[in-house]
């Protein structure tokens, strides 16, 4: 850990929050010396505090003992790139435009690699009026199930939650161009492209 990088991160969150030393000192249950102290590199928080401050400003305890917050490339908001996470505890379904720091229950998560779906993986998809009926017949048990499909174009995602023991069917709006992705709690993230022009 870098006494310096730390103290430095710390003034600027402090004032990125509108505080003083000793607000922060008050919070933290510390002599706003000890604030100041760790903000000129004298020495660094006790591990108890550590916890307390990426708490207080909403950061990672990775990046905080880092010294640096990391900031993502600008993305110019195409959603073709966006990329899934499932926890592996409460199948919470999380979702990106870019790389990110996702965690979940404790665990650190890191996004799905999407696989392209071989003929007999494919959801059968139907065009009625204006929407896409999407289905499948995954046998769809609690313990071997698709729990979500999601379906994404330059600028729309739509995503699906499914659940075991239901049926793998859905009605989502058209969208003509798009990536279909579906994920099996067995066998992971599958794509296929969807082209369906208008009637």
């Amino acid at each position: 850990m870098d006494s310096r990088k730390v103290g430095n991160l710390i003034f600027s969150l402090r004032k990125e929050r509108g505080m003083t030393q000793l607000q922060l000192a008050e919070v933290l249950n510390v002599s706003d010396k000890a604030v100041s102290k760790w903000e000129r590199a004298a020495g660094l928080p006790d591990i108890s505090v550590i916890a307390k401050l990426c708490e207080l400003f909403g950061v990672d305890i990775k990046n905080f003992l880092e010294g640096e917050l990391k900031e993502n490339t600008v993305s110019t908001g195409n959603l073709k790139k966006t990329l899934f996470y499932i926890c592996p505890v409460c199948g919470n379904i999380i979702s990106s435009i870019s790389d990110a720091g996702i965690s979940c229950c404790g665990k650190t998560l890191t996004a799905l690699e999407a696989k392209k779906a071989e003929d007999h993986e494919k959801l059968s998809i139907e065009r009625i009026e204006n929407e896409l009926y999407i289905s499948s017949d995954h046998p769809m048990t609690r313990e071997h199930y698709i729990s979500f499909i999601a379906l994404v174009s330059q600028d729309t995602v739509f995503i699906k939650k499914l659940y075991p023991e239901w049926n793998a069917g859905i009605r989502i709006p058209h969208i003509p161009y798009a990536r279909m992705y579906r994920y099996c709690t067995n066998h992971g993230l599958y794509y296929t492209d969807v082209i369906i022009r208008k009637k």
